[in-house]
């Protein structure tokens, strides 16, 4: 690569790199430097090193948000990616209604998340929701959305599930760039539908399949705030829908000790990067499974 070209890409890539300097390398600097201190926006902060990581690690609830966020991402982040990459498939070719269902699928991303939080708040009411009145009608169990443990952390995902629009934009493009002789190549070397789909359609779309869970993923661990404050109150009791996004919430601006919640926040960082890496090590090894083998 000439100098010139190598220049050009640097500079086309400069605005990008300066909004991430300046939105994410910064806060995140500062976020660590301010969980070694003790500060509650009254007296002047106090260095304490890694007190306040050692006051999460004696604290009941942190280990529970904690525990709850891991579980949250590793059940919403395959879901929301099958589904994406589902409809993506399925919705590719022109046809009858495609265009209608493509605008549903994006329609509730364009909704702002405490309005979402509002109606969903209808839609699991456990008396004259209609989720419950349609389960009801067919004879299938009733779950008390908001009072049962497991069924408020399965309505966290549920709601999350159904905001899919960027994930589905994404697999769309991905979608629509696979070569077409690629497929009738796997079709005339005997592959049938479904092994073509995964040993050649997914392969050739790995990369942006990495962008996609990546991006969900950081989204998982911090798209939990409005819908377990506003649902379901970080509740019912213990903890159950407590994630790290709230638990930070109420450390700092509850309770206003800026230094743990500062350190939870470092935490959630370093456990997002560490499952950044897993994916992309996991979709590397997809990437290199283009092909097929001669029977």
């Amino acid at each position: 690569m000439e100098r010139r070209e190598r220049l050009g890409l640097w500079l086309m890539a400069a605005p990008f790199l300066m909004g991430v300097a300046a939105l994410v390398v910064g806060p995140s600097l500062v976020t660590l430097v301010l969980s070694l201190f003790s500060w509650d926006l009254v007296s002047p902060p106090r260095f304490v090193g890694l007190g306040s990581y050692r006051a999460l690690a004696d604290d009941g609830v942190f280990p529970i948000a904690l525990g709850n966020s891991l579980r949250y991402a590793a059940v919403a982040v395959p879901l929301r990616t099958v589904l994406a990459v589902g409809l993506a498939s399925l919705l590719l070719r022109r046809a009858a209604g495609a265009g209608l269902g493509r605008a549903a699928v994006l329609a509730p991303s364009a909704v702002p998340d405490v309005a979402l939080a509002a109606a969903w708040l209808w839609i699991l009411n456990p008396l004259f929701g209609p989720l419950n009145l349609a389960l009801g009608a067919i004879g299938l169990p009733t779950p008390a959305w908001f009072s049962d443990p497991s069924a408020a952390r399965w309505a966290i995902v549920l709601m999350g599930t159904f905001v899919l629009g960027e994930g589905f934009a994404i697999a769309l493009a991905a979608r629509r760039v696979v070569p077409r002789q690629l497929e009738e190549l796997a079709a005339s070397a005997g592959a049938g539908p479904w092994a073509t789909y995964v040993r050649v359609v997914l392969p050739v779309m790995a990369p942006a399949l990495l962008l996609l869970a990546a991006r969900d993923t950081v989204a998982s661990l911090q798209a939990t705030f409005v819908p377990a404050l506003m649902v379901t109150n970080g509740g019912p009791p213990p903890y159950a829908t407590t994630y790290l996004p709230v638990f930070v919430y109420r450390e700092a601006f509850e309770y206003l000790r800026f230094g743990p919640a500062a350190a939870a926040t470092t935490v959630m960082l370093a456990v997002t990067a560490a499952a950044l890496w897993l994916q992309y090590v996991a979709f590397s090894r997809l990437r290199g499974g283009v092909g097929f083998r001669d029977p």
